[in-house]
């Protein structure tokens, strides 16, 4: 069944709209869950495994494989979950990933290094802001997955605190 429904989240990718041109979903329809394809640089937003929204993303600067260390700049690959937002961020808002969990924890320990943390799917800055959309051409994060304001807005009132996010390679 998981086989099954990857690859129904691939169709939809083929042929979803972008972020932009998506239709106003229903009032009080939320995503119960947040998909993250590192390999593909799509974000997407999924209730009952049916794709509500896909966006382009930015990764974090070294986006090959999974986060160790601090520092590293790479984007983590695991289940987590959206469990807190900062409507006040430099990056215009943010939502944060619960990173580092148990096992990032026991790695970074078992190498002696600190796991790091703040992580987050976020907007841009006020001077990235005029990028817009081309931000994407680049991986430029510090391991946080990037999307323009109007996506972080939007995704915003999509996502509840405590949605499960799953970042995938």
């Amino acid at each position: 069944m998981r086989g099954f429904a990857f690859i129904l989240i691939v169709f939809a990718l083929a042929f979803s709209p972008p972020a932009s041109a998506a239709p106003e979903l229903p009032a009080g329809v939320k995503a119960d869950r947040v998909l993250v394809l590192k390999g593909e640089r799509r974000l997407l937003l999924l209730r009952d495994d049916r794709v509500l929204e896909s966006y382009r993303i930015a990764l974090g600067r070294n986006p090959v494989g999974s986060k160790i260390e601090e520092g590293d700049g790479r984007t983590p690959e695991g289940r987590y979950l959206l469990d807190w937002r900062n409507p006040e961020s430099r990056f215009h808002r943010s939502l944060h990933i619960s990173y580092p969990n148990r096992q990032d924890r026991a790695r970074a320990r078992a190498l002696g290094v600190p796991p790091g943390g703040a992580i987050m799917i976020h907007g841009l800055s006020e001077r990235a802001a005029l990028v817009g959309a081309e931000h994407v051409k680049w991986d430029w994060t510090e391991g946080c997955i990037a999307v323009t304001n109007a996506e972080i807005d939007r995704i915003w009132r999509l996502v509840d605190d405590g949605t499960p996010i799953e970042i995938r390679p």
